[in-house]
């Protein structure tokens, strides 16, 4: 079936594409920038060759489709912007892999295939110019807070949506993009890992249960400023030992529960030595596949809060970032995922996603969806020694496509139901 299936063309333009659009730093797509606008004119480029359909949404989504027996379509999805300085894969992979995928399909079905099969570059995954992830796919499900997002700005004070409008992104419209999934039937999407856990394991690939949801807290202890030389240690209100003193419990609470956190930044006022601490600032951020599980290492967050608060003669506020619940992707999709990596001759292994992905998004708008990750060399990605064995992204790419084929047949049994 697969006979026009060539995962070695994938990485060959994985390749091209790293010319083109990075530099000794690391890869340099950052969304609605030149060079971004260059990978994507690379990424049409391949696409135009043999796929007459190919737009532009109201949020700056690239879909490539090819119209089908049935407008029920199945969708394959990625994005082709990076992180600053970032790695050669991440993202691109899920692109170029599904460029492959379509000519496979385009070329066994002489461009008719029994479902619609459409190839969306969704824009702006990253968030690195603004801050805000997931901007193209958040439009396309209706969860992106536009208030929120009409405020936000980059490091030159750029808005976003002034950057938009250079791109030809009208920011009022983008939410009517959602009508793109209107016939949407499941939602494929490969991803390198960006973790060590394949590696750790010596797995090629894996099957994406989901994605973490997040709990995203400042927690503020409010002590009170003091003569650094004069106040004995006895009579101090110390904002900064409270918090000193709480951090260690978050992590074992983390363990407990079997999820993770991170204490990402510290800020004290008034932030010279010669001052005890008034005020200690930190932000927390914890994930966990399980909602109850999440609200379980949320609650007893805040519980260790005040304890340590009320230790240290001190108080504590605690104020919601950002929130998203847990991602679970659809459990017929996880079969075939572990379906089409063990017929690659791989053992399927089942983990979940700690990063967020566009495919959270499409799943959050009632499609069904998967993900399958392929190991990342040395654990690492956002940076420009992210890697993966040629091998691995070639079997990668094989076994996508087996999936992408076992979802078509699915869709046309549902359809005929």
């Amino acid at each position: 079936m697969s006979v026009t299936l060539d995962p070695k063309r994938t990485v060959a333009e994985l390749k091209e594409l790293r010319a083109l659009t990075g530099d000794e730093s690391g890869a340099q797509r950052v969304a609605f920038t030149e060079t971004w606008a260059k990978a994507r004119t690379c990424l049409r480029g391949k696409l135009e060759a043999f796929c007459p359909d190919i737009r532009a949404d109201e949020a700056g989504n690239l879909w490539a489709t090819l119209r089908g027996e049935s407008p029920r379509a199945l969708l394959l999805g990625g994005h082709i912007d990076s992180v600053p300085n970032g790695g050669w894969l991440d993202g691109c992979l899920n692109t170029l892999a599904g460029v492959e995928i379509l000519r496979r399909i385009n070329s066994q079905f002489n461009g008719r295939p029994p479902v619609t099969v459409r190839l969306v570059d969704w824009a702006d995954e990253e968030g690195a110019r603004f801050g805000k992830s997931l901007f193209g796919s958040s439009a396309c499900s209706g969860h992106l807070d536009m208030d929120e997002a009409r405020a936000l700005r980059d490091t030159e004070g750029v808005t976003l949506p002034a950057a938009l409008e250079q791109n030809g992104i009208d920011f009022e419209k983008v939410k009517e993009c959602g009508r793109e999934l209107a016939n949407a039937a499941a939602y494929l999407e490969l991803h390198i890992e960006q973790g060590p856990v394949l590696l750790d394991l010596d797995r090629p690939l894996g099957t994406v249960l989901g994605t973490f949801g997040v709990e995203r807290h400042a927690i503020t202890f409010h002590g009170q400023a003091a003569h650094s030389g004069s106040t004995p240690m006895n009579r101090r209100k110390d904002a900064f030992l409270a918090a000193a003193r709480m951090s260690p419990e978050i992590y074992r609470i983390t363990e407990r529960h079997g999820g993770v956190c991170t204490i990402g930044s510290c800020t004290t006022k008034p932030g010279i030595v010669t001052s005890v601490v008034e005020e200690c600032r930190i932000t927390l951020d914890q994930r966990h596949l399980d909602a109850a599980a999440l609200a379980r290492m949320l609650a007893e967050a805040k519980d260790a809060s005040e304890r340590f608060a009320q230790e240290g003669s001190v108080t504590v506020s605690c104020e919601r970032l950002w929130q998203i619940e847990p991602i679970l992707f659809h459990n017929d999709l996880i079969a075939f995922c572990d379906e089409a990596i063990r017929e690659t001759g791989a053992d399927p292994y089942r983990l979940p996603s700690g990063p967020l992905h566009d495919a959270a998004e499409v799943a959050r708008a009632g499609v069904p969806t998967i993900m399958m990750f392929v190991q990342s060399l040395h654990g690492i990605s956002h940076n420009k020694i992210e890697d993966t064995k040629e091998e691995h992204l070639e079997l990668a790419v094989n076994a996508f496509d087996k999936l992408a084929d076992k979802t078509m047949r699915w869709i046309e049994r549902s359809a005929a139901r």
